[in-house]
């Protein structure tokens, strides 16, 4: 599981998006029978964040390896997709493949979900200010995202 993050006015990866992709391709030459699942919508520039993610990968992993979800335009929505996927797939479990910072948030997500995750460790880039800021949005996000995740629960048990 491949989460997005910006593309350039160019269609080029942001850093971030960059360093994600970079790292989901060295898990996917480890893993070989794996799929990756690459989640983002288009954002302000550029095509989707999936479809930049893929066009990377697709040079050095199988384009049949590959899956899309271009819709989720937020982690939860992410996460809701990557579980269905690896739900329909059969599969055992979903490997995390995004920011240290953004872990937590995820695992969580996944757990309330009921589906077994772990991360693939991808350092922390930029700087000091950077991480800061991420971490301060992820702490306020996680609150935010417990709340959501109890309400999809919620209606996807409803029906």
């Amino acid at each position: 599981m491949v989460f997005g993050a910006a593309v350039r006015p160019d269609g080029s990866p942001s850093p971030t998006l960059a360093r994600r992709i970079a790292f989901a391709a060295a898990a996917a030459a480890r893993y070989v029978d794996a799929d990756l699942f690459c989640s983002g919508a288009k954002g302000t520039h550029g095509p989707s964040e999936a479809s930049v993610m893929a066009e990377v990968l697709a040079e050095t992993v199988d384009r049949s390896r590959i899956h899309l979800d271009e819709a989720s335009v937020d982690t939860l929505q992410s996460v809701v997709a990557a579980t269905a996927f690896a739900r329909a797939g059969k599969y055992a479990q979903c490997m995390i493949c995004t920011d240290g910072y953004h872990q937590p948030r995820i695992r969580m997500l996944f757990a309330m979900l009921g589906m077994p995750a772990s991360a693939i460790h991808v350092p922390h880039g930029g700087s000091r200010r950077y991480q800061l800021k991420m971490r301060t949005r992820e702490a306020a996000a996680i609150p935010y995202d417990l709340v959501a995740g109890i309400g999809a629960i919620w209606r996807r048990k409803r029906g």
